[in-house]
């Protein structure tokens, strides 16, 4: 009776191990993911601009500017960003990635940077941090729930 009470809690045990470990390699996949859906945000900004930059944001997204009002649908944000000339430029990198057990949703943080001309034609860079929640979308895909950034001092 004894022996077959151990082999119960060990296979228990064996069998909850087991489980933690997929759910941490979920966890690391979907943070991987993340970073990698970032970097593909990255690029098709740097390609295309402001319409590379609107192509990750879903109807219903929303942004949180830097000291204004939150913004409500694609095409709100799009209006508040524009214009956006040849010369703009942002580049970020996320810090963090995480994906949330359920898999359809995530988030990263990290910095940024934009650069523009200013009104001398000078080209100037600000830097800053953002946070972009993602979300997945019924056809598989994943768009920007919401995104926020903010002022920082350059970096060191």
């Amino acid at each position: 009776m004894r022996s077959k009470l151990l082999l119960l809690i060990l296979a228990v045990s064996t069998a909850a191990m087991f489980v933690w470990n997929l759910q941490l390699q979920a966890q690391s996949s979907g943070a991987d993911r993340l970073r990698k859906l970032e970097a593909e945000f990255e690029r098709a900004t740097a390609e295309r601009g402001l319409d590379g930059f609107m192509s990750y944001f879903n109807d219903d997204s929303a942004d949180l500017p830097s000291g204004a009002n939150i913004v409500f649908g694609r095409d709100n944000i799009r209006k508040e960003l524009e214009p956006w000339g040849a010369d703009v430029s942002l580049t970020w990198k996320p810090v963090k990635a995480e994906m949330a057990a359920s898999g359809d949703l995530g988030y990263t943080f990290g910095n940024f940077v934009f650069k523009a001309k200013d009104k001398d034609g000078k080209l100037v860079s600000h830097y800053g941090k953002y946070a972009t929640v993602w979300k997945k979308q019924p056809d598989g895909s994943w768009k920007v729930a919401f995104d926020m950034g903010n002022s920082s001092p350059a970096p060191r």
